[in-house]
């Protein structure tokens, strides 16, 4: 990744995700590329690592707090967790370390009334939008079907993605694409057929959550494409138009009052759990906008896929409670081959 010096010391961070005039040359002729004949940059290959090894572990600490301490309010922590990255851009663009659009100097007259202009942060709003769109719907999918069947359900989010970029960008897949995603779908099915027990509305909502998460991905590509900004710029907005909205929402329900009175608030572990959830959430919601900018919104939703697989085998060894049953464990081997396939296919260029 290309750094930009500002002032007398270097940056720490990438302030920019796409490259200068110069690297722009490299990536036509290929020199960027992963290997040759590949379809992926290897800025895209490890967007796309580091959002799964991100997302593997902050399963790890929310699992901790909402259940090993028994936290009641999931949509605290996701506040928490926003709050913590508009935090850590603030600190960031302020310090220079970072900038919000791909041309932007950073220069010693910055004012941080002025990070991202309005008219651009009017621009995002379908992205706040479809992100409370997708939290909403997606916390309200869980309740209406049970576990097995949600997996089995979620799964066909990658259709949704396809379908939804086919509209907005006119993206088309190859044969060895969608078979790999037919894989996908054969492996969740297996993984639920002993639970295929059909519940019109929770199986309403789950495909609306589907819908969303689609919506949401196709719109951080296509916004990321066409308002400037870099991945730090997209979270800004992000955040300052959804926090409120999440504030609000969060103390009208009574989740405020119940974390005041939670007994292990101040407690040192609930809060290094916390901190840690915090701090993972900034860097995988990173990677997620980084991933989806570089690669594309399918490739995002198949890397929500993989990390899945490691997600359950690390969650059995850590927090057990999963029964073994031979369907669940073949369709998710499926699952997980069908995922490779397609980053097999998208590393070759097919």
């Amino acid at each position: 990744m290309a750094l930009k010096s500002s002032g007398s010391g270097k940056n720490l961070l990438p302030v920019s995700d796409s490259p200068r005039d110069e690297e722009e040359e490299r990536l036509v002729k290929g020199d960027e590329k992963l290997f040759k004949g590949s379809a992926m940059t290897k800025r895209g290959a490890y967007a796309a690592v580091s959002y799964m090894f991100c997302a593997v572990l902050l399963v790890m600490f929310n699992k901790a707090a909402l259940s090993s301490y028994k936290f009641p309010c999931a949509n605290v922590i996701t506040l928490f967790q926003m709050i913590s990255s508009c935090g850590f851009l603030y600190v960031l663009r302020c310090w220079k370390l970072i900038s919000f659009t791909a041309s932007e100097a950073l220069t010693n007259s910055d004012n941080a009334t002025t990070f991202v202009p309005l008219r651009t942060v009017r621009h995002t709003i379908p992205l706040g939008g479809s992100y409370l769109f997708y939290m909403l719907v997606t916390m309200e999918s869980v309740r209406g079907v049970n576990v097995p069947m949600y997996t089995t359900l979620r799964r066909t989010t990658v259709v949704f993605t396809m379908i939804v970029e086919y509209i907005l960008a006119g993206q088309r897949y190859t044969s060895p694409v969608v078979g790999s995603v037919g894989l996908i779908l054969l492996g969740a099915f297996i993984a639920g057929a002993r639970d295929l027990s059909f519940e019109a509305h929770g199986y309403f909502v789950v495909f609306l959550s589907n819908i969303a998460t689609a919506i949401y991905l196709a719109t951080i590509a296509r916004i990321g494409k066409t308002s400037g900004l870099n991945s730090f710029g997209l979270m800004w907005c992000n955040g300052i138009i959804c926090g409120p909205v999440l504030l609000f929402w969060t103390f009208i329900c009574g989740d405020l009052k119940r974390t005041v009175n939670f007994p292990y608030l101040l407690s040192p572990g609930f809060l290094a759990v916390l901190l840690c959830s915090c701090i993972l959430a900034f860097f995988l919601n990173y990677c997620i906008f980084l991933n989806t900018t570089l690669n594309s919104a399918v490739t995002q939703t198949i890397c929500g896929n993989l990390k899945d697989f490691f997600t359950i085998g690390i969650g059995w060894l850590l927090f057990g409670g999963l029964p073994f049953d031979i369907l669940n464990v073949v369709g998710q081997f499926l699952g997980f081959l069908g995922s490779g396939l397609y980053a097999y296919f998208k590393l070759t260029g097919n």
